[in-house]
């Protein structure tokens, strides 16, 4: 118990809203980009639905690490962008965008855009379109009808994927690491911080009781809004 104790002090405390915060931000903006998406895949009614299917997928076949790589080599002082910016006489000096927090989302949400879309599909694959014929016909404007028929009838794919993205996001330690260059620190930091070069084993494992504890409240309170959990599993 001495153990959960030390999780108390004011440095670790800072570093858990750290977390919380940059997995809010990353969670809030997979939903705003992959609900668009989701939406036009599932509505698609000719072949290029497998290919938008497709483009969700193949990020899958390339380890996260490497990708994670390529976006230091794009973002550092010497990369891609910040040339093209130079080139188009936008900066005169070189820029690091690197190790920053902005950065470690940008990682963040390249990462898990994917886990976003893949439950909202399924999500709105099943939502019925004389739904939609209705809400038109009874004189809803688009607007309306996203915010009243759509979003409360998909609400379990936006749950299910809040759930698969914020939660990994807490251990995904490697993309602060490399983005954020130790500035960013999050909760995964801190536990492969403890197994590795600390060789506390006892404080990293009370931190990964936490990190499970609160994954099973999430889980619940899914459980608990009537979610499936099938499509949790998606």
């Amino acid at each position: 118990m001495e153990n959960f104790s030390k999780l108390l002090s004011v440095d670790y405390l800072k570093i858990y809203a750290r977390s919380m915060l940059i997995s809010l931000m990353t969670t809030v903006l997979c939903v705003l980009i992959g609900y668009p998406f989701a939406y036009v895949i599932a509505r698609t009614k000719s072949k290029s639905r497998q290919l938008l299917y497709m483009l969700v997928i193949i990020p899958f076949w390339t380890n996260s690490l490497i990708r994670i790589y390529g976006w230091r080599s794009f973002l550092g002082n010497s990369g891609w962008l910040v040339k093209a910016l130079q080139y188009l006489h936008i900066i005169q000096e070189p820029v690091d965008f690197l190790y920053k927090t902005g950065t470690t989302v940008l990682g963040m949400v390249y990462c898990f855009v994917p886990f976003m879309v893949l439950p909202l599909y399924t999500a709105i694959e099943k939502l019925d379109g004389s739904l939609l014929e209705a809400s038109s016909d009874l004189g809803a404007r688009p607007f309306h009808t996203l915010f009243e028929v759509i979003l409360p009838l998909t609400s379990s794919g936006i749950f299910s994927g809040c759930i698969m993205v914020f939660i990994p996001c807490l251990g995904y330690f490697f993309v602060s690491n490399i983005l954020g260059g130790g500035n960013t620190d999050m909760i995964g930091n801190l536990i492969e911080r403890q197994f590795k070069s600390a060789n506390n084993w006892p404080l990293g494992a009370a931190l990964s009781i936490i990190l499970i504890l609160l994954t099973l409240l999430l889980v619940k309170l899914y459980q608990k809004l009537g979610g499936d959990m099938e499509n949790l599993g998606v």
